[in-house]
């Protein structure tokens, strides 16, 4: 009988319920463990999910040999110090993006990483959809001949959350653009790489939050037109768009069940379902990595997150986005 991978939860929150949901899809997945700030919401999450170990000290769980990998799912900002202790433990990690607040964070991340030779990676988990693999796999191959545009937004109205929520808390790296602008900076990176110049403009709540923020990525030859938002929704549709043909992603395109190809004046629709919520996907890279002994996957390395990092940071600085924790 294959061993199974034992997983720890670090962050019991609704993320958490729907990821451990699709890892109890996974035959060689086990939930070991989970930890918390707080013992009695540890408790809470084992007893519905039938995990054996609660704690109520993060380090404690990384310190007691009962997990071989994490995921991290607190607020933005506990990210970086969680992870690097994991690694420091020898503990693989898949940590909820964005890995790092700023750079700086995910440069340490993956310095710990490679020093202590542990597995880590970005949940990016749109990065394993089927849709948009396939999708990639399309442009890469020209079928819709030289990508030239690029539009993908991502908004839902977020300001009914209290203000000590981490949409709207400036302590807990508040805002759109970590949160889900994440997403469409992450397409256009996806389909073409790193852009030459941006452009970018913000709104901001009385206190201090970034609310909404539309962005141009300009490229050598194409364009991307980008926008994330908590003031309202959006249609959530992607649309990548060549010299011979275009692609959409169904809405909501980061977790598309299916994609639309419009060439040669015909419309052909296919559906590409999810397994469970689509966290499935990327847990399987996950497993894959570890039994390969992989410090990183090839799909969503260690630099792929450097370099979205970097995106995030340039936009942030473009329209004034900081954190009252940063120095």
């Amino acid at each position: 009988m294959e061993t199974k991978i034992r997983w720890g939860i670090v962050g019991p929150g609704n993320i958490a319920r729907k990821f451990v949901s699709d890892l109890l899809l996974v035959d060689d997945a086990e939930v070991t463990a989970v930890a918390s700030r707080s013992m009695e919401r540890a408790k809470e999450f084992a007893d519905e999910y039938g995990v054996k170990h609660t704690f109520g000290d993060y380090d404690v769980l990384f310190q007691s040999g009962k997990v071989d990998v994490v995921y991290i799912a607190t607020p933005h900002n506990f990210h970086k110090d969680l992870s690097v202790k994991a690694l420091e433990n020898g503990i693989g990690v898949l940590c909820e993006k964005p890995m790092g607040v700023n750079r700086p964070e995910v440069v340490e991340q993956v310095n710990t990483s490679k020093k202590h030779n542990a597995f880590l990676m970005e949940a990016m988990w749109s990065r394993f959809n089927p849709s948009i693999q396939k999708v990639k796999q399309l442009v890469d191959a020209g079928d819709i001949g030289e990508l030239k545009y690029l539009y993908a937004d991502f908004a839902f109205y977020g300001l009914d959350k209290g203000l000590d929520s981490r949409l709207l808390n400036p302590n807990l790296a508040s805002g759109s653009i970590l949160d889900i602008g994440i997403y469409p900076i992450f397409l256009s990176y996806l389909l073409l790489g790193m852009p030459d110049e941006i452009m970018a403009t913000s709104k901001f709540h009385e206190n201090g939050t970034e609310l909404q923020t539309s962005m141009i990525f300009d490229y050598e030859s194409a364009q991307s037109v980008l926008y994330s938002g908590l003031t309202s929704n959006s249609r959530m549709e992607a649309e990548i768009s060549g010299t011979e043909g275009e692609l959409f992603l169904n809405p909501r395109w980061h977790h598309a069940d299916g994609y639309t190809l419009v060439k040669d004046e015909q419309t052909n629709k296919f559906e590409l379902p999810l397994t469970g919520f689509g966290y499935y996907h990327e847990i399987l890279e996950v497993h894959k990595c570890l039994k390969e002994h992989k410090i990183e996957s090839d799909l969503w390395s260690h630099q792929n997150s450097l370099d979205l990092s970097e995106l995030l940071d340039t936009v942030r600085e473009i329209c004034g986005i900081s954190f009252p924790f940063e120095t």
